[in-house]
């Protein structure tokens, strides 16, 4: 099986929270959808590329995706095991199964603290609070080829958005 790399997208800068605008429907503002575009750009000329973007059903989330999804020509699919507080150890049952389908790259774009949580998981084997991700921002796990990935996998990217754009 070939090396299997999983880049987690937190979401672009989005609306604030406010008490008449369900957290579901937030969506990016322009300067996040703006940054979101430069970063996207940069990564897809850099040589990254995705079998797959797999997006919260969240609209910030839905919509950064979507600009990936358009810049890297990459399928883009909906799954609500990456919405906030979303089941680790369900979505590593689907990855494991997709990963056998001899796919080799994997972007899931959601949002914090979960993505730094499942990063820390599958590096670390534990989430200890110490990876931040920042909104728009990309890190790259490598995912061994054969076991279990949780405490077995190597970050080998971690990159906030102003480094990119």
């Amino acid at each position: 099986m070939p090396t299997f790399n999983l880049y987690l997208i937190r979401h672009g800068i989005a609306g604030d929270r406010h008490e008449n605008i369900d957290d579901f429907e937030r969506s990016l503002t322009p300067e996040g959808s703006k940054k979101t575009h430069d970063v996207a750009k940069k990564l897809y000329k850099l040589g990254l590329k995705f079998d797959l973007l797999q997006t919260s059903p969240l609209l910030r989330a839905r919509q950064t995706a979507e600009i990936f999804a358009h810049t890297f020509s990459s399928p883009l699919e909906v799954s609500e095991l990456l919405a906030p507080e979303g089941s680790f150890k369900n979505w590593m049952r689907w990855l494991l199964t997709w990963q056998e389908q001899g796919h080799t790259s994997l972007g899931i774009v959601g949002h914090e603290p979960d993505l730094s949580a499942w990063a820390e998981l599958l590096i670390y084997g534990e989430a200890r609070g110490s990876l931040v991700l920042k909104k728009a921002g990309i890190a790259g796990i490598s995912i061994p080829e054969q076991g279990l990935p949780v405490g077995n996998s190597l970050l080998f990217l971690l990159i906030p958005p102003k480094l990119l754009i």
